[in-house]
């Protein structure tokens, strides 16, 4: 038997901030239960549940798959928890997709979360722990001082300036103020940016995600199901991923290798040979602004170093002729990190669907991508979704 078609039927998505109260199981059950309560479909109608969630230290619990799984619908059903990173919102679709794909299961429920506020002292502190403890600790360094780095090294190869990189910030804040789970959707300027606070050069802290507590959910079905539950069905045509090595020091980072050989996976399934013509609206990983730019070009819809010039020319815009970010992605919306990648698979399958309300791209959209990033630098996931 080959594989079979897998369509997105539902999806749910709880208010991205800081949560002092809901516990990650509860962020979960209201995710779970509006993607379900959007396609009418109940527990009963699930075959197996997949979850994506970060480090035990962020939710501040040991198991913390285990301790989720009742509050995802995964009680006496099968489940699954992976991770890789920031790219695992991405990635838990692509496990979703595998289960109903193969004819293993008929539904799937993904559920995605975190609780990042619940990480003390800060998440910063779970992250000092990912890095080799003979070659980098040492120097003491977190993810901040490394995304200074690659920032520098892509503005150095390139040419591109500060003010060029800040109006990513610009364009997702704004785009944001139209999305009601939004955390920090503002109306700012470039000059904003560029005179907030300096974390490490040339890193400002509007050029930086919030810490954001969330849960979003996705129901995938088997195609007979999804024709039966929903005359709008949004098929998962195209999935890639790519690891690579964790010892980022040994890549330039000007580029990122990894999200291109995910596309390149994704797009061989989805038979798409020309992505900046074949795909129309696309929800790249933005956790901080130049990233949006370095990961449109590591998916192949623009050349390398043009990113900048494209969001120059307004190409980027949610009215322009290729929409990137459209929700306002994790500049506006916010970062819980596997909320944050599940969080763009759904705002396409919403943009698909023309059900984006406020934040409706212009026209019919028929292909959008998402794609998330993890790890140290050195993940890739893409999914690609048709009507």
């Amino acid at each position: 038997m080959g594989l079979r078609r897998v369509a997105v039927v539902g999806a749910g998505m709880t208010k991205f901030m800081r949560r002092a109260l809901e516990t990650g199981r509860e962020l979960s059950w209201q995710a779970a239960s509006m993607a379900l309560e959007s396609c009418e479909m109940t527990l009963d109608d699930i075959d197996g549940v997949v979850i994506g969630t970060a480090p035990d230290a962020f939710d501040g619990v040991h198991m913390k798959g285990e301790y989720l799984s009742d509050g995802c619908g995964a009680w006496q059903k099968p489940v699954m928890r992976g991770y890789v990173g920031g790219g695992t919102g991405v990635f838990s679709p692509i496990q979703g997709w595998y289960h109903v794909a193969s004819g293993l299961f008929d539904v799937v429920l993904v559920v995605a979360e975190e609780k990042m506020s619940s990480c003390h002292p800060h998440p910063q502190g779970a992250f000092l722990t990912i890095f080799d403890n003979l070659l980098e600790r040492q120097l003491e360094p977190n993810l901040i001082w490394i995304f200074a780095l690659e920032m520098h090294r892509y503005m150095t190869a390139h040419g591109v300036s500060k003010r060029d990189i800040a109006l990513v910030s610009v364009k997702n804040k704004r785009n944001a103020l139209d999305h009601p789970c939004a955390q920090v959707a503002e109306d700012i300027t470039v000059d904003d940016v560029l005179n907030s606070e300096i974390m490490v050069w040339p890193v400002n802290r509007l050029d930086v995600s919030p810490v954001s507590d969330g849960a979003v959910a996705l129901v995938l079905a088997a195609e007979h199901v999804a024709k039966r539950v929903t005359d709008k069905p949004v098929w998962i045509d195209g999935v890639g991923w790519h690891l690579d090595t964790a010892y980022w020091t040994n890549r330039d980072l000007y580029y990122p290798k990894y999200v291109e050989y995910a596309a390149r996976m994704a797009y061989r399934m989805a038979g798409i040979t020309e992505p900046r013509k074949q795909i129309n609206v696309v929800e790249p990983y933005d956790p901080f602004s130049y990233k949006e730019l370095h990961h449109l070009e590591g998916l192949l819809l623009c050349g390398k170093g043009e990113a900048p010039q494209l969001t120059v020319d307004g190409v980027t815009q949610r009215n322009g002729d290729l929409p990137v970010c459209p929700s306002g992605g994790l500049m506006g919306v916010g970062n819980p990190i596997a909320a944050a990648g599940l969080m763009k698979v759904a705002e396409i399958f919403w943009q698909l669907r023309g059900e984006a309300g406020k934040r409706q791209v212009p026209g019919k959209p028929i292909t959008g991508l998402a794609q998330a990033w993890g790890d140290l630098m050195q993940v890739g996931t893409v999914v690609v979704l048709r009507i």
